[in-house]
């Protein structure tokens, strides 16, 4: 495990501060739109427009990588984020598109080049659990931006924030550069980067059928997760009628419980072998979850409402180290980067696509607790897809 543990700590604190880099300016926005007399709304359309970004560099990384190694394009990808969130301190709507731009082009690559990394150093009976430690780097990017950020806007207001973010950023690009040397010697100087790249991965999710269906699944489940994140606090003030601050402890609860899960799940699917079975079950769980958030009463006990928070974040938060982990082992051989850039670029389509659905359906008159509830249909959908993988794979090895 010594071995694992530099690569390791490395791409957590590479995921770690991207993603506190996408969350900073969302979290920051009611201080820098009453500053500026813009609504806070606009921290949707940064998010968005991050993830929109992310899309496209991701499934455009793997010549990239190919080409000046996985941690160069990780240092890069840091000097992005942090160059897009200085963009946002001019205060204008278009520097806050055009930083949002940036932050996503650093956000998208991160993951594919640390798959690289992770699948290099990785036993494979352990991909899992070590992929599952990995993502633990995104919840807590998110706490990070959480608990420090507005701290930074009290003591210098919210551009004297963003800009320590982005300092954070470069520091940690800059800290990277000793380990460059061990984990950057399969670059290939002459390999040639355009559109051929962004079509070989594609290709390669879009020929490969297990591929095919943990991108579709992905989909999904990112647009649940992003639900849940997006929309848990105001349904909670608004049907229920908890405080602001205790519906952000339920939030709260739910990324902790993820954080614990994505452990917790790479370590069970390492020790039974069977990934696509625990991405099912995490399917199951997830439909579950909404539909208890669906019923959800203002009568119920404080404890129970936690419960549920807790399980819908174990589950719709905690899934994705696995599925990386099990992205890189159905990737041609060699190829993990291309096969991670290409998956992700479904993942990050469900993450944009998801919450303004929900946002369209609550607006139409569904509600909060149905669209939560109908959020069970696809993940349960994609639940059934991959337990019958699982068996047709068990069939298939008899």
């Amino acid at each position: 495990m010594r071995q694992m543990a530099v690569p390791l700590l490395t791409t957590v604190s590479f995921q770690a501060l991207v993603s506190m880099a996408a969350l900073t300016v969302p979290v920051i926005a009611p201080a820098a739109a009453a500053d500026l007399g813009i609504s806070p709304g606009y921290a949707g359309l940064f998010i968005a427009l991050v993830y929109g970004a992310s899309m496209a560099s991701s499934v455009a990384s793997g010549d990239l990588v190919r080409r000046i190694g996985a941690v160069r394009v990780s240092q890069i990808c840091l000097l992005f984020c942090a160059l897009g969130l200085g963009l946002t301190t001019w205060g204008t709507i278009p520097a806050f598109v055009g930083g949002a731009l940036l932050v996503g082009v650093g956000y998208g690559p991160i993951t594919p080049a640390s798959s690289h990394i992770l699948v290099r150093s990785t036993p494979r009976h352990l991909m899992s659990l070590v992929f599952s430690l990995k993502q633990t780097g995104v919840p807590i990017g998110g706490a990070l931006a959480g608990a420090v950020a507005p701290s930074l806007v009290l003591l210098g207001g919210w551009r004297a924030a963003v800009l320590v973010v982005g300092a954070a950023c470069v520091l940690t690009s800059a800290l990277a550069q000793p380990v460059r040397r061990r984990f950057d010697d399969d670059i290939e100087p002459q390999r040639r980067i355009g559109h051929q790249g962004v079509l070989r991965s594609l290709g390669m999710v879009l020929g490969v059928p297990a591929l095919r269906r943990l991108a579709g699944c992905s989909f999904f489940y990112s647009a649940v997760q992003l639900c849940l994140v997006t929309f848990l606090v105001t349904y909670l003030t608004g049907d229920l009628g908890l405080s602001l601050v205790q519906a952000g402890l339920m939030l709260a609860v739910a990324q902790v419980a993820g954080i614990f899960g994505r452990v917790a799940w790479g370590a069970l699917a390492d020790r039974g072998g069977r990934p696509l079975s625990v991405l099912a079950w995490l399917g199951c769980a997830m439909a579950a979850a909404a539909i208890a958030t669906a019923l959800l009463s203002a009568a119920w006990p404080y404890a129970m409402i936690a419960f549920v928070c807790a399980l819908y974040g174990a589950s719709a938060i905690g899934w994705n180290g696995v599925y990386l982990a099990e992205v890189a082992r159905q990737a041609p051989s060699g190829q993990a980067v291309e096969a991670t850039g290409g998956v992700l670029f479904f993942t990050f389509f469900g993450v944009l696509v998801g919450p303004p659905l929900f946002a369209m359906m609550v607006e139409g008159g569904a509600g909060y607790a149905l669209t939560f509830g109908l959020l069970a249909v696809p993940t349960l959908g994609c639940a059934l897809l991959l337990f019958a993988a699982d068996a047709r794979r068990d069939r298939e090895a008899g």
